[in-house]
């Protein structure tokens, strides 16, 4: 009995179409990257319950003539490649002539297409793989397809679909990488009968960055303008203080398609080196152009993942142009406070129109509490007096209307109260005490007052002015004074020297030092004795896990040293890369030891020049863990909490 079948011809689509349709996300994907090829320059995609029930992808592109419409549903149907060479240099986003085959044989589709030289357009129709009607029909030129019901014939697939509002986001996430990809095109996106997002179509990066990501994310880039070895690479990177805790703000396009690679990855984290903090990763929408046959987009039933030629001409052409971008358009962090309390600005008439008669309200208001409280009070007391009891009639004070008769202390009262209230703003003014008095104590001598010192200044353009809690320096320069973290700058200033002499000179040690290491990182100490030679080491290998140091570099004068070389072996172990990347692993650990430390105490004259090497070289902005050195707080920050400006 034969063992091995050939499938028919409904199974084997299934099956491939489990290939390219994994989810309404994968659909759109297909079909977008269609309508882009076919030179659209309007898409716009609708989806209803995540994209299960209901998908619409509409085009002005070419369109696809009536002999055509039937051939492009099969398998393997493709106008773009027509030759063996054609794969070397794949230009479009589809090529492979899968999509519209696996997309019918799971779902009930319906097309709408004509082109520009047809004078009707055709309507198609099919269910499950198989074509149920084609016929003429009125439509402009372009394309428009229907899905419903995705999955409905294979139901075991249908059950691993997720909630509606996860498949939804799912298709938003490739959109958002569609229309970063292609700025030329716009695209919206309805979703549930709302517009999720339009971009405009004006073939500007960063409108489309802005329309699909949100005005904060769009604020925080630096543009990248690169080109190295025939690699361009163009683009937004995030400012290092603007990096995220994970990697999924990251958009790389490989000649206008959406990839994943380790390599532009490690690149692109390779120029934040020394300038973002640990457990942080920079955000990046780039655009990396390569020669077509440099690199291979076939691996992967997704083309997502991508395998070049040459990986390091790659690497160094991202890696500098993103490190080049950093150089140039990294500034200071600034501080912005919240706003204060809402500024009522307005002329005098203005007061006078509006704020003097709610005054007069007011003051007639507590006037006529006054009186009432005051006509009560003789009322009060002329019951008491007249209300006594044997007397017929009931109480007196019922029927009593006594003759005016004017108390003396009660008419002072009353008849001067509204006259004394209303000239207090006229004849009695206030008299301005503190609120609260200070008690009487002996007369004491003076003091004589010392005379006031200038700010120590280094130059004419930076005024030092203190040190808060023993850490950060303040200094003005210009229009805004800046907080300077004395460790951090210091530390980086030692790093940046470390980095320009390659090394420092060794001290010679007056007693060798014994440091006992673990297993792995007694091991990398003895596979980087050169290096640290260049830092200014000098060690020995000793037996049994120890190393003997003999002399050290001369900037740790005073430091611990068994700590230090422990601490940069486990540095170390951690990053096993390049000589290079090690070197500045153990330059890091130098640094951060050598620096001076918060808490310390230092002289005026020690903080101002520190400050003043910061601030004139904008090359230290952060420490080599990535935190930054200053602070800019700017005067019109600070006026407008005090309500000088708005």
């Amino acid at each position: 009995m034969s063992m091995i079948n050939v499938l028919p011809k409904q199974v084997a689509e299934l099956i491939a179409a489990g290939e390219v349709v994994e989810r309404p996300a994968s659909v759109i994907k297909e079909l977008v990257e269609n309508s882009i090829d076919a030179g659209s320059k309007i898409v716009t995609v609708e989806i209803k319950n995540g994209g299960v029930t209901f998908m619409r992808v509409t085009d002005n592109g070419s369109g696809i003539a009536r002999e055509d419409v039937t051939t492009a549903f099969l398998r393997h149907a493709t106008s773009k490649v027509k030759k063996q060479d054609d794969l070397d240099a794949i230009a479009t986003l589809g090529f492979r002539g899968e999509a519209l085959a696996a997309i019918s044989s799971v779902s009930r589709v319906e097309m709408l297409t004509k082109t520009e030289s047809e004078q009707v357009g055709t309507l198609y129709r099919a269910e499950g793989g198989s074509e149920i009607f084609v016929d003429d029909a009125g439509c402009p030129k372009g394309t428009t397809i229907i899905i419903r019901d995705l999955f409905f014939n294979t139901p075991a697939r249908m059950k691993f679909l997720k909630k509606d509002i996860t498949e939804g986001n799912a298709v938003a996430a490739v959109l958002d990488k569609m229309a970063m990809s292609h700025p030329e095109v716009s695209i919206s996106f309805i979703r549930d009968g709302k517009q999720a997002f339009k971009t405009p179509g004006d073939n500007n990066l960063m409108s489309a960055i802005y329309a699909v990501e949100g005005r904060e994310f769009a604020s925080s880039l630096i543009e990248v303008d690169g080109e190295f070895s025939g690699v361009t690479v163009k683009g937004y990177v995030s400012k290092p203080t603007a990096c995220k805790p994970k990697r999924n703000a990251q958009s790389v396009f490989l000649n206008g398609r959406f990839v994943r690679s380790g390599t532009v990855c490690s690149a692109l984290e390779a120029a934040y080196k020394n300038s973002v903090m640990v457990g942080r990763y920079p955000a990046a929408v780039l655009h990396i152009t390569v020669p077509f046959g440099a690199v291979d987009i076939n691996v992967h039933p997704a083309k997502t993942d991508v395998r070049f030629s040459d990986e390091r001409r790659i690497f160094d052409a991202v890696m500098f142009s993103v490190r080049n971008a950093l150089l140039k358009g990294d500034s200071r962090p600034e501080m912005t406070m919240p706003a204060s309390h809402k500024q009522i600005r307005m002329t005098a008439d203005e007061f006078r129109q509006t704020v003097i008669p709610e005054i007069e309200k007011d003051r007639n208001d507590v006037l006529s509490q006054y009186e009432k409280l005051i006509i009560n009070s003789k009322n009060t007391a002329a019951s008491k007096r007249f209300s006594q009891p044997g007397i017929s009639g009931g109480p007196a004070y019922t029927s009593y209307n006594p003759e005016p008769k004017k108390q003396q202390n009660e008419d002072v009262v009353f008849g001067n109260l509204n006259e004394k209230f209303l000239s207090v703003s006229k004849a009695e003014e206030p008299v301005n005490e503190p609120l609260i008095k200070a008690p009487m104590v002996a007369e004491q001598p003076v003091e004589p007052v010392a005379e006031k010192k200038e700010p120590e200044t280094l130059d004419s353009n930076i005024e030092y002015i203190g040190e808060a809690f023993k850490t950060y320096i303040i200094v003005r320069r210009d229009e805004s004074l800046y907080l300077i973290d004395k460790h951090a700058a210091h530390e980086r200033i030692i790093f940046n020297k470390l980095k320009r002499e390659d090394g420092t000179a060794p001290q010679l040690l007056l007693e060798p030092i014994r440091v006992t290491l673990g297993k792995e990182e007694y091991s990398v100490v003895l596979d980087n004795l050169e290096l640290y030679e260049k830092c200014g080491f000098e060690l020995d290998d000793f037996g049994d896990g120890t190393v003997i140091v003999r002399s050290v570099p001369s900037v740790l004068s005073g430091e611990e040293v068994s700590s230090l070389i422990i601490e940069a072996a486990e540095a170390l172990v951690l990053k096993k890369t390049i000589e290079l990347d090690r070197l500045e692993r153990i330059f890091e650990t130098m640094a951060c030891r050598a620096a001076v430390k918060a808490g310390n105490i230092s002289s005026s004259p020690e903080l101002l020049a520190l400050a003043k090497t910061v601030l004139e070289d904008e090359n230290i902005m952060y420490c080599p863990h990535g935190r930054p050195v200053a602070i800019e707080l700017k005067k019109k920050e600070i006026e407008k909490q005090f309500g000088r400006i708005q």
